[in-house]
This record gives C-alpha cells, sequence and structure tokens, in this order.
C-alpha cells in the first residue's frame, strides 16, 4: 500500500500542482526535492512506496537519477512527470525501468488513477 510519496522537481510550482492533484481522502506523507541528486539521495532516506519525477532537472537529470534510484531499489516505483513527452523520451524511460510516463501539467484524475495502478502493482 502507498504511504509515503515523493516528488522530485526543480520548479516549486510543479511541486506544488503534483501535491495538489494527489488525492487527499488517504493520508499519504508527501516529501520533495529540488533537483535529481536531491531526490536519490531523499528517496535513500525516506524510502517512498511511490516517486514522481520530472526529467529536466539541475545537477542530475531524471533519466540518470532514475538509474540511480533503480541501482539502490530494483522495486522502486517511478512515475515520469515531463512536459517532454517525445516518443524517444517516453521509449528511453521505460527502457530505464519507469513505472510509468505521465505529461505535464497533470490532472487530478491522471494522478489518482497512476497512484492506483502504482497501489495495485506493490499487491
Amino acid at each position: 500500500m502507498i504511504k509515503k510519496i515523493l516528488i522530485v522537481d526543480d520548479s516549486p510550482i510543479s511541486v506544488k500542482i503534483i501535491k495538489s492533484c494527489i488525492p487527499k481522502d488517504k493520508e499519504y506523507e508527501l516529501f520533495d526535492a529540488n533537483d535529481g541528486q536531491a531526490g536519490v539521495d531523499k528517496y535513500k532516506e525516506i524510502k517512498p512506496d511511490l516517486t514522481f519525477m520530472d526529467l529536466t532537472m539541475p545537477v542530475m537529470n531524471g533519466f540518470q537519477a532514475l538509474e540511480e534510484i533503480l541501482k539502490f531499489d530494483q522495486k522502486a516505483k517511478v512515475i515520469i512527470l515531463t512536459a517532454d513527452v517525445q516518443i524517444k523520451a517516453v521509449s528511453k524511460a521505460h527502457d530505464l525501468g519507469a513505472f510509468s510516463v505521465l505529461k505535464k501539467p497533470p490532472a487530478k484524475e491522471t494522478i489518482a488513477a497512476a497512484i492506483k495502478e502504482a497501489d495495485n502493482a506493490l499487491l
């Protein structure tokens, strides 16, 4: 069951939007990090059940952070949230082990469905 959610994005506005899309009926613990390296460090510290990850960030991009997280935890559920939905980027994210790829800005329904899908995958 998903309890802890990590949001890794360098845009405070994006973090706020994502948090506002997460269903309020469940008491999720929400954490965030503002670049890929901080996201990897925070992941190792809190071991979230689900991570939302941007691709374009300073210090370490989302692809690199995804790889590092999956080296640390092969069962990590990482959902890429990006405005870059070119087939090449989506394909690379899936090849690296992303659970799914969603387009920014997200809709509440999309985030809720992604959380439910990830939750079902944990069963």
